[in-house]
């Protein structure tokens, strides 16, 4: 068996007000589960529990966003998520205030033959 990735699905979030990468973050994710759908596994008889899913998240601050939290949105898989640079940040300065915007790319691989 070897271990393929079936799917790359890209998604974009953001917290316009507050500075919240953790939301940003969680909205990319749910962005990015929206564009897919894996009818695959049916006809490939493959539990989705068997998936296993890579999450990178990109956003200015990598550190102020909650990883265990954006693992506990996805529905199934053994999922990791790594959070890295990128994103980006629109600040009000008006109102001291920043808008976070969030990319993610989820990838989805299983052990075929």
């Amino acid at each position: 068996m070897t271990v393929r990735r079936v799917i790359l699905e890209m998604g974009m979030g953001n917290d316009l007000h507050g500075g919240d990468y953790t939301k940003a973050a969680l909205r990319a994710v749910q962005d990015a589960l929206h564009h897919s759908s894996l009818a695959m596994l049916r006809s490939l008889k493959v539990s989705p529990h068997d998936m296993i899913v890579g999450v990178t998240i990109g956003v200015q601050q990598p550190g102020k966003v909650d990883a265990e939290k954006v693992k506990a949105s996805l529905p199934y898989g053994k999922v990791t998520v790594t959070v890295v640079k990128g994103g980006l940040d629109v600040p009000d300065d008006e109102r001291d205030d920043v808008a976070v915007i969030a990319s993610a790319a989820i990838d989805v691989r299983l052990d075929l033959p």
